[in-house]
C-alpha cells in the first residue's frame, strides 16, 4: 500500500512540476525532511562518507557481502584509467586540488549495487590525490554506461557512447552532480566515473514514516519534473502533461506502465540473483 502511494506522489509531482514557472527557482517546496538532511550534509567530513559507505574509516575497502574481490587485469584496468588526462583533470579539478597532483590507487573492488550491477561493470575504487604532506582521500564510484532502456526522438543528437551520453543526462537534469561525473572507458566498456562527496547523502527509505516517504516521492519527483521541463518548450510541456494526465484520473491509479516497470523491475533482479546463485551451486558442486 506505502508503495501504491509512493507511486501517486511521484505522478503527482512530476505533472505539478511540468506546470511551474520555469523561470523562478522556488525552493520553498522542500519538504522538511529534505531541508534536515541539507543542512546536515553541510556539516559531514571523509569520516561520515566512510562510515556510511564502507564501515570504517581505515583506508581500505572491506571484502564482504557488499565489496568483491578484483581480479589482477580489473586492478590494472582501473590503474591505468585513472592515470589517463581526461579522468585526471576532473578528478584534480574538484575540492581546491593541483593539476599535477598524484594520483594513487590505494584500493580497488567490484561494488555489488542491486540490479544497477547485475551483470556489468560497477567498482568502488579508493584514491589518494596530492603531495605527501596534505593528501586527500577521494572515494570513486565506476559504473559501466548500460545502453539507453527508451528510443531517442527522431531528430535529436543522441551521443553513441553510452557513458557519454549518461554524463550528458546528468549535467542537464541536475547540473552540480553531472559536474563531477565524466566518461571513460575501462576493459573495452564505456564506464561512468564519479567521485563521491560526504555531501552526498543518501536517503534511507526504511527509516522513513510513510508521510515522509510519500512527501519526498512528490519532491524528487519534481526535481526530475522541472530537469525534463527545463528542456521543452511552453506548449510541448503542457501537451506532455495532458498525455500524463489521461492516465491519471482516479486515487491509486498511477499510469499503469509506472506500476508495471516497478514490478518488472524487482522481479527480474530477485530471479536473475537466484539464476547466479543457482550457477555458483552447480559450479561448486561440479
Amino acid at each position: 500500500m506505502t508503495t501504491a502511494r509512493i507511486l501517486e506522489e511521484l505522478v503527482a509531482g512530476y505533472q505539478d512540476a511540468l506546470a511551474a514557472k520555469f523561470k523562478t527557482d522556488d525552493k520553498s517546496h522542500r519538504p522538511k525532511s529534505i531541508q534536515r538532511l541539507l543542512a546536515q550534509s553541510t556539516r559531514r567530513r571523509w569520516r561520515h562518507l566512510a562510515v556510511e559507505r564502507l564501515d570504517t574509516v581505515k583506508p581500505v575497502i572491506p571484502l564482504g557481502k557488499r565489496f568483491w574481490v578484483l581480479a589482477p587485469e580489473e586492478r590494472k584496468a582501473l590503474t591505468e584509467m585513472f592515470a589517463t588526462n581526461s579522468v585526471r583533470a576532473t578528478l584534480t579539478a574538484l575540492r581546491d586540488r593541483a593539476n599535477d597532483d598524484p594520483i594513487e590507487l590505494l584500493d580497488a573492488a567490484y561494488w555489488m549495487k542491486g540490479c544497477s550491477s547485475l551483470g556489468r561493470l560497477r567498482y568502488a575504487a579508493l584514491l589518494r590525490i596530492g603531495k605527501i604532506k596534505n593528501p586527500s582521500l577521494c572515494l570513486v564510484d565506476v559504473k559501466e554506461g548500460a545502453p539507453a532502456a527508451a528510443p531517442a526522438a527522431s531528430k535529436a543528437e543522441m551521443p553513441r557512447d553510452n557513458a557519454v551520453r549518461v554524463v550528458t543526462g546528468a549535467k542537464s537534469i541536475s547540473p552540480n552532480l553531472g559536474e563531477r561525473m565524466m566518461a571513460g572507458r575501462l576493459l573495452d566498456k564505456a564506464v561512468v566515473v564519479r567521485e563521491l562527496m560526504p555531501q552526498d547523502l543518501k536517503i534511507e527509505i526504511d527509516q522513513l514514516t510513510r508521510e515522509e516517504a510519500m512527501s519526498l516521492a512528490r519532491y524528487l519527483a519534481g526535481v526530475v519534473g522541472r530537469a525534463h521541463g527545463r528542456q521543452m518548450t511552453a506548449s510541448q510541456r503542457r501537451a506532455w502533461r495532458s498525455d500524463l494526465a489521461k492516465f491519471h484520473k482516479a486515487a491509486l491509479d498511477a499510469p499503469s506502465w509506472l506500476w508495471a516497470s516497478v514490478v518488472e523491475l524487482i522481479s527480474l533482479h530477485e530471479a536473475a540473483y537466484l539464476e547466479h546463485c543457482r550457477r555458483c551451486a552447480l559450479a561448486e558442486a561440479a
